[in-house]
Formats: C-alpha cells, sequence, structure tokens
C-alpha cells in the first residue's frame, strides 16, 4: 500500500486539530496499524517520514511511531449505524 493511500485512510478516521498539523480520531473511531495497538481517542500526526499516534494511558502520553514504509495494513473500527 503507498503512502497517499495511507494518507486518506488515516484522514477518514480523523478530523483536523484547528491551528496544528494533527489531527484527532473522529468520535466513536479506533484506529489500528499493523494489528497491534488499538488506539482510541488518539491524536495523529502524519509526517512526511513518519505517523505519530499520541494517546493518553491515566497520566502518561505515549507517543508511538511508525515508518511510512513499514505499514502494511490500517483497521478503522467503528459502531454499525442503521
Amino acid at each position: 500500500m503507498d503512502k497517499s493511500t495511507l494518507e486518506k485512510v488515516f484522514e477518514y478516521a480523523s478530523s483536523p486539530v484547528h491551528g496544528t498539523l494533527s489531527r484527532k480520531l473522529r468520535k466513536g473511531v479506533k484506529i489500528q496499524v499493523n494489528d497491534g495497538t488499538v488506539f482510541e481517542n488518539a491524536t495523529l500526526f502524519l509526517g512526511d517520514a513518519f505517523v505519530r499516534v499520541t494517546s493518553k494511558i491515566g497520566e502518561e502520553t505515549r507517543n508511538t511511531y511508525y515508518a511510512w514504509d513499514k505499514i502494511c495494513c490500517v483497521t478503522t473500527i467503528g459502531k454499525v449505524e442503521d
């Protein structure tokens, strides 16, 4: 999967954060990269060389970095709408 396709997937799952280059996951949407951790209420940064996923766990902030060329799959998870 190429970078432009992955960018579209991340953009679909998130909304821009006003005044920044970051994107917040849409309400009710979770995301999983490479069958790893499922992120909920996370903020994404789509850089030229990497993707950063920032999430809060308890009182800590966790930043997870992915190289674009190492991402093989992205799963978006949301509730079924009638």
